[in-house]
C-alpha cells in the first residue's frame, strides 16, 4: 500500500519536511496547516515542490469546530472552509481532515451535525474536495470513531466519509473490531500513530507522547487488519505528534517513521521483505581506543588473551572461553578514549540477514577488503554502532574452529593470524560467554534503537525499566533473542545532555563469579567499590549462607533474585567509554540486575565523576 506521512510528525521547515519524506520513500504527505501558514513558498509552489519529489499531497489538516453550531456559527464556519477549499484547488489536495468539534458552541445534537457536515461537503465537492470526518478522542460531543460514523451515515453525502485514527480509537480504548462493519469506501483515510501506556490526560498523552508503530504498547497492526477487511484502499498515514521528533533532524525521522510502517505491512501481510534471521550469538565486541594499553590490561586481568592480530589493520583479538573482545588500535577520538564501536553478530544466513537489514532502510556499510579478506556484511544501528553478520559458528574449540563458513567462504577468523597464546578456559568458571552488550543512545534515538533491533535484527524488546540516577533519570530496554542467545540492553538519559558521557559496557558471564572476581583483582584489576549502605540492607531483604554476604561486601559483588533464580554481578572500573560486568545467572534469572543500577551509577560518580551509563 502507498505509505504518507504528516508534515507535524518532522522538524524544520516545510520544504525540509518533505525532502526527508522522500529520501524515505514516501509515497505522500499529509500538510499540516501551521506548515503551510509558516512557509515563504506559495500553494502552487509547495504544489510543484511536492510533484519534484514525487509526493502525492493526500490530506490538509486540521479543519475544526464546524458541526453542531448554532447557525450564526455554522454560517461563519463555511466561510472558513471556502477559502480553504480554494486554497486546496492551489495546493493539488482533495481531502481534507475534519475534526470533531471542541468548541464551546457546539451542541449535543447529532441530527444537526449530520445536517450541517452535508452542507460542508456539498461546498466541499463544488471544489473538487472530499471531507473526512475524524472523532477526537477528547471531542465535545463526538469522541469515538463509532460515534463519528453514526453522523457520517446519517448525513449521507458522497463527498462526506470518516478519517480514522488509531491513537484517538486505541487511546480509549474502542473497540477497533466495529471497523469493519464500515463500507470501506467511505473510509477516506487512515491515520496511525502508537504510544506507550500511560495514565494521563487524553490531550497530553496525544500532543506530547505519541510515537511510530511498533515503538509504543498499542495493538496498532490489529486495527489495520480490522481496516484492511472493512475494504479500505488508501494510503497509510502516520501522524504523530511527538517533543523528541520536533527537536531530532526530520531525515533520521523520516526514516525510522518509514521503517515503522514497513514493518506494519509485513505484520499485517502486505508487505514481504527478506524474513527475519535472529542471530544466535554474539561473535565479538569490537573496542576501538586511541591507547590500548588500558583495556587490554584490564582484559588480561579478566583471564583474556590476545589469541590472535588481523592480518592488515591494528586490531587484536582477546579470547577467554566463547567470549571474544576485538581491540582496535587507532581511529578513536581522544576525547571518548575506548568506545564499544562494533559487534558480530553470529546469523544462520548473514547474507539474507544483511538483505533484511536493507530493506528496512538500515544504512549498509562500505568496507575496505583486502584480497583474501572476509566477505562480510555490516550495516550501522541508529547510534552508529557497526553491525556485522557472521557465520554462524560450527562445533569445536572455540579458539580453533575451521574458518570456513558453510558456503566456503571464508569467515571472519580467517582475517586473524594465530599468535599461540593460549586462553584460560580451564579456570574461574569455563563457560566464559558474552552475557549481554550495553548500548548507550541518543537521547532522541531511543525509540527508534528498539524498533531497529526488534524489526531488523528480529530481537524482542522487554519492558522499559526507569533507572535512578544521582543527576537525573535514565531509561533502559533489553531486546534479546527467545533464548537469551543475544541480550543487548539499550541505555539513554532522559534529557538531551551530552550523550558521549554515558557509558557503554560488555557484561562477561561465568560460572563462578567470586572466584573470577579474586583472580580479576589478585592479577592487579580494580573492582567497583560498592559502599557498605548496600550490603547492610541486602542482608535485610534476603538470607544467606554464613560468610557469603560478607564475600559479596569485599568484593563488591551485587545480588538480585527474581521468580526464576538469582543474578550476582560486580564492575571493573571504567576505561573511556567502556566498563566490564562480570555476572552469574543461576536458576534461569531473566533480568539484569535493574534493582542495583542506583547503586553502581552513584558508585561509578564517586570513583571518578561519571556522568552517566
Amino acid at each position: 500500500m502507498r505509505t504518507s506521512i504528516a508534515t507535524v510528525s518532522l522538524s524544520g521547515s516545510l520544504t525540509e519536511k518533505l525532502t526527508a519524506a522522500s529520501l524515505a520513500g514516501f509515497d505522500g504527505v499529509e500538510i499540516f496547516e501551521n506548515d503551510l501558514l509558516a512557509s515563504p513558498l506559495t500553494p502552487e509552489e509547495i504544489r510543484a515542490r511536492c510533484a519534484d519529489l514525487g509526493l502525492t499531497i493526500d490530506l490538509y489538516q486540521p479543519m475544526r469546530d464546524v458541526e453542531a453550531l448554532p447557525e450564526e456559527e455554522f454560517v461563519r464556519a463555511l466561510r472558513r472552509a471556502r477559502h480553504k477549499f480554494e486554497l486546496m484547488l492551489r495546493l493539488g489536495a482533495d481531502t481534507v481532515l475534519v475534526c470533531s468539534s471542541v468548541s464551546p458552541h457546539a451542541l449535543d445534537d447529532d441530527a444537526l451535525a449530520a445536517e450541517q457536515l452535508s452542507r460542508l461537503a456539498g461546498l466541499a465537492e463544488e471544489h473538487g474536495v472530499r471531507v473526512a470526518y475524524e472523532a477526537l478522542a477528547w471531542g465535545r460531543h463526538i469522541s469515538t470513531y463509532d460515534h463519528a460514523w453514526r453522523v457520517v451515515e446519517a448525513a449521507g453525502h458522497p463527498a462526506l466519509g470518516t478519517c480514522l485514527d488509531s491513537f484517538h480509537i486505541l487511546s480509549r480504548g474502542s473497540d477497533p473490531k466495529g471497523i469493519e462493519d464500515i463500507p470501506g469506501e467511505k473510509i477516506f483515510f487512515l491515520q496511525l500513530a502508537d504510544a506507550p501506556l500511560l495514565a494521563m490526560d487524553v490531550l497530553q498523552w496525544s500532543r506530547h507522547y505519541r510515537c511510530f508503530p511498533g515503538q509504543g504498547g498499542f495493538d496498532v497492526a490489529g486495527l489495520v487488519r480490522h481496516v484492511l477487511r472493512a475494504g479500505y484502499d488508501g494510503p497509510l498515514s502516520l501522524e504523530v505528534f511527538n517533543d523528541v521528533f520536533r527537536q531530532s533532524e526530520a531525515g533520521p525521522t523520516a526514516v525510522d517513521a518509514r521503517r515503522s510502517l514497513l514493518t506494519l505491512q509485513e505484520t499485517v501481510g502486505l508487505a514481504t521483505p527478506p524474513a527475519p534471521s535472529p542471530p544466535t550469538g554474539i561473535a565479538f565486541a569490537e573496542l576501538v581506543t586511541p591507547d590500548a594499553a588500558p583495556v587490554t590490561a584490564v582484559l588480561g586481568a579478566l583471564g583474556f588473551a590476545r589469541t590472535a592480530r588481523h592480518r592488515g589493520k591494528p586490531v587484536d583479538l582477546w579470547q577467554r572461553g566463547e567470549a571474544r573482545v576485538l581491540v582496535h588500535t587507532g581511529p578513536a577520538e581522544r576525547r571518548d578514549g575506548t568506545r564499544l564501536a562494533a559487534v558480530g553478530l553470529q546469523s544462520p544466513d548473514p547474507a539474507g540477514a544483511a538483505r533484511r537489514a536493507e530493506a528496512l532502510l538500515a544504512p549498509v556499510l562500505p568496507r575496505r577488503r583486502a584480497l583474501g579478506d572476509a566477505p562480510l556484511e555490516a550495516v550501522a544501528a541508529p547510534d552508529g554502532t557497526e553491525l556485522f553478520f557472521c557465520a554462524a559458528e560450527r562445533p569445536g574449540p572455540p579458539d580453533r574452529q575451521a574458518t570456513r563458513q558453510p558456503d566456503g567462504r571464508p569467515d571472519w577468523r580467517a582475517d586473524f593470524e594465530d599468535t599461540g597464546e593460549e586462553t584460560e578456559d580451564t579456570e574461574d568458571g569455563a563457560a566464559w560467554r558474552v552475557d549481554h552488550l550495553s548500548l548507550a543512545q541518543p537521547w532522541h534515538q531511543f525509540d527508534e534503537a528498539t524498533l531497529f533491533h526488534r524489526s531488523v535484527l528480529g530481537l524482542r524488546p522487554q519492558e522499559s525499566v526507569d533507572v535512578a540516577d544521582p543527576y537525573g533519570l535514565l531509561r533502559s530496554r533489553a531486546v534479546t533473542t527467545d533464548d537469551g542467545a543475544v541480550r543487548i540492553v539499550l541505555t539513554v538519559g532522559a534529557a538531551p545532555t551530552d550523550d558521549t558521557a554515558h557509558a557503554q559496557h560488555i557484561a562477561l558471564a561465568t560460572d563462578d563469579v567470586v572466584a573470577a572476581a579474586r583472580r580479576f583483582r589478585a592479577a592487579g584489576g580494580q573492582l567497583l567499590p560498592i559502599p557498605a549502605n548496600y550490603h547492610d540492607d541486602l542482608a535485610a531483604r534476603f538470607e544467606f549462607a554464613d560468610g557469603e554476604l560478607e564475600t559479596y561486601r569485599e568484593l563488591g559483588i551485587l545480588y538480585d533474585r527474581d521468580a526464576h533464580g538469582t543474578f550476582r554481578h560486580c564492575y571493573t572500573h571504567t576505561v573511556g567509554r567502556v566498563f566490564f560486568e562480570l555476572v552469574q545467572r543461576d536458576g534461569g534469572y531473566r533480568g539484569y540486575g535493574a534493582a542495583n543500577a542506583p547503586v553502581r551509577l552513584a558508585a561509578q560518580h564517586a570513583v571518578r565523576g561519571f556522568t552517566g551509563g
